[in-house]
């Protein structure tokens, strides 16, 4: 009987062939793990989060990324694609490529039937050591039902929960307001 191994990826090697790759991959503590593709319901979900964000941001001291822009959480040695990142103030990247985030100030995932746990609770987990983050930002793809993790003084996480086709929810560490209206635009739930 033999067993496979897995083998090592250094955090060099893996963003050397990720910036070569035609296709996404994330990275877990030595090891590459490829994404799949999105649902049409994910994609428009992300693109009107993203869209509301960047309007209202107009003019400030924040930009806005949707997914192609990789996040490190050098605590827990991942490189992530959030499905969009806010950063406020200057941002820091890894290094020359200016493709690998330091400093988000919001981070958004769009929940699917396969990643839906871990984006709430081992990515979170990992996210939560980013001392820059200060709210996390979840969205159903399959009900109207968004959770905003706020991070308070004192270090704890308050989580709230909106559902209602008039509801909204305030984003406090960017300044913005999103409705459920606008987030759920066009998506049949």
């Amino acid at each position: 009987m033999s067993r496979r191994t897995k083998s090592y990826v250094t955090p060099a090697a893996y963003l050397a062939d990720e910036r070569r790759s035609e296709h996404r991959s994330e990275y877990f503590d030595g090891e590459v793990v490829a994404m799949t593709g999105a649902s049409r319901k994910h994609n428009l979900i992300a693109l009107n989060v993203a869209a509301e964000l960047r309007a209202q941001l107009r003019g400030r001291d924040c930009e806005t990324y949707v997914s192609d822009m990789r996040v490190r959480i050098p605590s827990a040695n991942i490189y992530t694609y959030p499905d969009v990142v806010v950063v406020c103030g200057e941002p820091s990247f890894e290094d020359a490529e200016v493709d690998t985030l330091l400093n988000p100030t919001l981070i958004v995932e769009v929940l699917s039937k396969s990643t839906a746990d871990y984006d709430r609770e081992a990515k979170f987990t990992n996210y939560r050591t980013l001392s820059t983050l200060t709210e996390y930002f979840l969205v159903s793809q399959d009900e109207r039902h968004v959770t905003r993790h706020a991070r308070q003084p004192d270090g704890r996480w308050l989580a709230s929960d909106v559902s209602g086709p008039d509801d909204s929810v305030e984003l406090s560490s960017v300044g913005c307001v999103l409705r459920l209206r606008e987030i759920y635009e066009r998506v049949e739930v």
